[in-house]
């Protein structure tokens, strides 16, 4: 704990605090917190940049006369811990302040506060944080009021003054972490006598909240995981062990607590020595009360689904959950075990993602640490920031680095704004001119591949298809953006170099892993065909029987997918962009593994890390969530026109399919809020559509050429839009 009192002597015009705690900080100003934030700044590679924030402060947080500042710092990933579970050990010092509060008064003069040798210390009463580990809290070493102007300091201790971190400071512009949801408890169950199972209803992100009464000096461990063993006790043993809260009571009324500086993935509480409710042993302190708290990024959802298809549903439903629990300072891989921002899924997911959330700041702020990361030889690594270096494909995998070359890109389809394309073009072409060092004659060779992709054999390095090929085409696909980048801003000489790069790239791949006889590439693997029509390195002459033996495979497999977590995009948009969108629906529309109905079928609220949950470490990833794209684009319809980015112009083309007899989607663009709802009766289909102010859409239907079309009621074959509601019915 840190403290520092101050006067105010005049008129406040306006008073602004600029503050940086490194891990993490909660900052009190006469005892009431500031801001919202659970884990406050986000995270990033500390020795290149540290985030502060910025906080306005009013007439009521500021008094006249003697105010006080407090701070408590915790660890996070600034300086991860030892003791209890861990995923990695690194540490960029000990916690950290900095702090300047600039005071303008009505009269014109100003007055700065800010972090320097007069503040004092004092250990605070929790004794133990780690954003692995979990968190201690002793109340029996609370010092009431140490945040307010009233508190006696004396036996406090001078602060140390030390050097600044090596990084950059800079502004966080994107939103904070803060408590989403709250559930109470499901269902409670006693193992044993005095042993209590809390089921809360919803794996996710975050940590409990107690309220419990008992004598001074008891204390209530709080144990958490995502699912439980075989004698029903909560279970550790994938997700990251040991993790827990200690909570020692002082014996004063009813005491309420949560964690400040961890958390994790749970939906299971575990508490032993407790009476539950009600006191039935005086020498056990009581739960009157338990809450799990939900904590993600406060960006803000943008966009809804729903259709006639259940499974379609509860599979957007699940996957949903898990963004959520993995939309930390950065998108992480799971929320539990490793915490750690994998690159693949932001682009793999990217559409999914941004029809869903507003990632206007957040995406910036994923370039910012990817260009922090990237090394001096131009890699990328697969994680950023970089907290721990695993090494070799783990490391440099080219499905994974490439993350910062396509970003900008979808940041500019979403949004109309190039700014990062401008800003990163050195990133881009960096990265492209890295992976050009580890190709021989244009092929590249190493990475992961197409990962976890579904078979009988383990999850892990791609099994079905070559890793050459899969990571020779992300590099084909990372020099076409860099070309594409390099026309955008008018950089003819990169222009050409990396245009002919594309070309001979896409010449090599096609040499190597195209059988002109049988039409087939690499293994004739779904992934191996899928990526080449998705990515247009397949010669045009050559696609329709590329198409028609992914289908055949498709067919050969049962209609069930055995591409992976790099795959599935592929796999998904080839279908959906070339008329087989029915082969989608017959893929995704059961309740067997490989399949998110499996997933629902087994009772979980969170998309996993392998489609058997049983098999898999993490129940909350959403790596595996790539058909958030299709509900969207072609469920629903709400297509992006490359050429007029931003949703100035776009398309509205819903698939109908299957037995589905409605969809409908809104997505709030730039723009205003864009609506496509259609529904199917008696062979006719009427579809919904809002188009925003100074926006246009071209709606294509699934009707034969010359069947009647009308919009709002009038006879037409036009159905260019402009901005308005319109509601359109035709035959199918």
């Amino acid at each position: 704990m840190l403290r520092k009192p101050f006067s105010v002597n005049k008129e406040i015009k306006e008073a602004v605090v600029y503050i940086s705690g490194l891990g993490h900080y909660e900052l009190s100003i006469n005892g009431k917190k500031i801001g919202n934030s659970e884990f406050a700044p986000l995270w990033t590679d500390y020795d290149k940049t540290v985030n502060f924030n910025t906080y306005e402060l009013t007439a009521k947080e500021l008094q006249k006369g003697e105010n006080a500042i407090g701070v408590l710092l915790g660890n996070g990933m600034y300086n991860t811990l030892e003791a209890r579970y861990t995923k990695f050990f690194v540490s960029f010092g000990p916690p950290t302040l900095f702090f300047k509060m600039k005071i303008t008064y009505k009269d014109g003069s100003e007055e700065i506060v800010k972090s320097d040798a007069s503040w004092k210390y004092s250990k605070s009463p929790i004794t133990y944080n780690s954003i692995f580990g979990g968190e201690d809290y002793n109340a029996n070493l609370e010092q009431k009021g140490w945040n307010s102007k009233s508190f006696n300091d004396i036996n406090w201790k001078k602060v140390v003054v030390q050097e600044a971190p090596k990084g950059v400071l800079r502004p966080q512009t994107t939103t904070p972490v803060t408590i989403q949801k709250r559930y109470e408890v499901k269902e409670a169950k006693e193992l044993k006598p005095n042993f209590y199972i809390f089921n809360m209803g919803q794996n996710l992100s975050g940590f409990t909240t107690i309220k419990v009464k008992g004598k001074k000096g008891q204390t209530v461990r709080v144990w958490v995981g995502e699912s439980l063993n075989e004698d029903g006790t909560v279970s550790q043993g994938k997700t990251g062990k040991p993790y827990y809260y200690d909570y020692t009571l002082k014996g004063e009324g009813i005491e309420e607590w949560q964690p400040k500086f961890s958390f994790y993935g749970f939906q299971y509480v575990q508490i032993e020595n407790i009476n539950y409710k009600k006191t039935k042993d005086k020498n056990l302190p009581t739960l009157l009360d338990l809450k799990s708290n939900f904590i993600y990024n406060s960006a803000g959802e943008v966009g809804t689904f729903e259709c006639s298809n259940e499974i379609f549903n509860k599979t957007h439903w699940l996957i949903n959950n898990a963004i959520k629990s993995n939309f930390q300072s950065v998108f992480t891989d799971c929320p539990q075990r490793e915490k750690l921002g994998w690159l693949e899924e932001i682009h793999l997911n990217g559409p999914g993602l941004l029809f869903n959330y507003n990632l206007q700041s957040f995406i910036p702020a994923t370039m910012q640490n990817i260009s922090d990361s990237q090394r001096e030889n131009g890699l990328i690594p697969n994680i950023v920031p970089e907290y721990v270096i695993f090494g070799g494909d783990f490391t440099d995998s080219p499905e994974w680095g490439v993350t910062g070359v396509i970003l900008p890109w979808m940041y500019y389809e979403y949004y109309g704004d190039a700014s990062l394309i401008e800003k990163y073009y050195p990133v881009m072409k960096r990265y492209v001119d890295y992976l050009g060092t580890k190709a021989t004659n244009h092929i590249l060779s190493h990475g992961l591949g197409d990962w976890y992709d579904y078979g009988t054999h383990a999850a892990g390095y791609s099994k079905n298809s070559p890793i050459s090929l899969s990571a020779t085409s992300h590099y084909f696909y990372g020099a076409s953006l860099v070309a594409k980048a390099a026309r955008l801003l008018n950089k003819t000489d990169d222009l050409a170099k990396y245009e002919t790069l594309t070309s001979d790239i896409k010449k090599a791949f096609n040499d190597k892993f195209f059988n002109a006889e049988t039409k087939q590439y690499g293994t004739s693997s779904q992934f191996s065909n899928a990526v080449p029509v998705f990515m247009d390195i397949v010669e045009p002459q050559y696609k329709q029987a590329v198409m028609q033996n992914l289908l055949a495979e498709i067919k050969d497999k049962g209609d069930r997918l055995t591409t992976g977590d790099v795959g599935n995009r592929y796999l998904f948009q080839a279908l959906a962009q070339n008329g087989e969108n029915e082969t989608m629906y017959k893929m995704n529309n059961h309740y067997d593994a490989p399949g998110y109905g499996f997933q629902i079928k087994f009772g979980l609220t969170t998309l996993t890390e392998q489609w058997d949950p049983r098999k898999g470490n993490s129940w909350n990833h959403f790596m595996m969530g790539q058909i958030e794209e299709w509900f969207y684009q072609s469920l629903a319809g709400i297509l992006p026109d490359e050429k007029n980015p931003g949703f100035k112009h776009f398309f509205i083309q819903p698939e109908v399919v299957g037995d589905m007899t409605f969809a409908k989607a809104e997505y709030q663009s730039i723009y205003g809020k864009i609506v496509s709802a259609w529904e199917k009766k008696d062979g006719k289909l009427s579809l919904k559509v809002e188009i925003p102010a100074n926006t246009s859409a071209t709606v294509k239907l699934p009707i034969a050429k010359n069947s009647e079309i009308k919009v709002n009621g009038k006879p037409t074959n036009n159905l260019k839009l402009g901005s308005g509601k319109y509601i359109i019915e035709c035959k199918l």
